[in-house]
């Protein structure tokens, strides 16, 4: 067959095509909503931060999680946390705090897999260090029946890296407006024209929304213009 796996590839790219343009749409009216209520949205992000910065002390407590990378995560989410209080939803491009911030999504997210891909092993593993002659169990197939227990699955993996890695630092890329992508506003006092003497006022965009509208208007398409004839 030469035509039907080509219809399924297509399939696949206009799947992932319209899947994109949701996601896109969904982060777009979520930017709008949280320039509508910037209060609310504050509470909610600290909240969240809270929360999972109690997640991983309680991985760490009853699951056996790596204490210093617990602690790393925990640190992150801090920083993370420190970007929230102090000017939401502005925030300056060129703030240690926003920089520090930025590196520490990678390093969070890179320390975890690393973590995942190579899992320590449980102490009674035949390629443990500390592995004690005798053990009943057989790490070398999936066939033990306590494989499943000892090691997490891929979706225990993807929901961890989703909540507890993943979601703030998307939650603020939404959230948080830059200060250079701070635009005039409309409403200024003094004269409806917007050419008062009051001051010009402001509006905040979030970052998303901003690349939103950036790359809307890079696919734009220029509409016709209308050539007046000079005499």
């Amino acid at each position: 067959m030469w035509i039907f796996p080509l219809i399924g590839y297509l399939g696949v790219i206009i799947g992932f095509g319209f899947l994109t343009l949701a996601i896109a749409s969904g982060l777009y009216y979520l930017s709008e909503l949280v320039e509508e209520h910037t209060v609310l949205s504050k509470k909610l992000l600290i909240f969240l931060i809270q929360a999972i910065i109690v997640i991983h002390f309680l991985l760490l407590i009853f699951d056996g999680f790596p204490l210093w990378l617990t602690l790393f995560s925990a640190a992150s989410h801090a920083v993370y946390l420190a970007n929230v209080t102090k000017s939401f939803p502005e925030v300056r491009l060129s703030d240690p705090i926003f920089l520090l911030a930025c590196t520490l999504v990678v390093a969070n997210h890179y320390f975890w897999f690393k973590h995942f891909s190579h899992p320590p092993l449980p102490s009674d593993h035949p390629y443990s260090s500390n592995y004690v002659a005798g053990s009943p169990y057989d790490y070398s197939t999936s066939s033990d029946p306590y494989f499943n227990e000892r090691f997490p699955t891929f979706t225990e993996i993807s929901a961890f890296f989703g909540i507890c890695v993943w979601f703030i630092p998307f939650s603020l890329f939404v959230s948080l407006s830059a200060s250079d992508n701070v635009l005039p506003s409309s409403e200024i006092g003094g004269g409806s024209n917007g050419a008062g003497l009051g001051g010009a006022g402001r509006k905040k965009e979030g970052m998303a929304k901003t690349m939103f509208n950036s790359i809307k208007d890079w696919f734009a398409i220029p509409t016709n213009t209308r050539h007046e004839r000079f005499e």
